[in-house]
């Protein structure tokens, strides 16, 4: 039984990897929130509509697999 438990460890993301994601993440969301203190809501809304492209090409990426 151990056997197949331990066959898909290796489809894990590793954990130093998630944490850098999580870290950039983190990062990003207290500059957004930091632009919207400083800025009202054009520090809302501009970086939004900044990352419009980013999101299409991300979507044109994930549809070609």
């Amino acid at each position: 039984m151990s056997a197949n438990s331990d066959a898909h460890h290796d489809d894990l993301p590793s954990t130093k990897a998630t944490i850098w994601i999580f870290v950039a993440v983190a990062i990003f969301v207290a500059l957004w929130a930091t632009a919207i203190a400083l800025f009202g809501v054009p520090g809302l809304y501009i970086p939004a509509l900044a990352l419009v492209p980013v999101v299409g090409l991300l979507i044109v990426l994930v549809s070609l697999g």
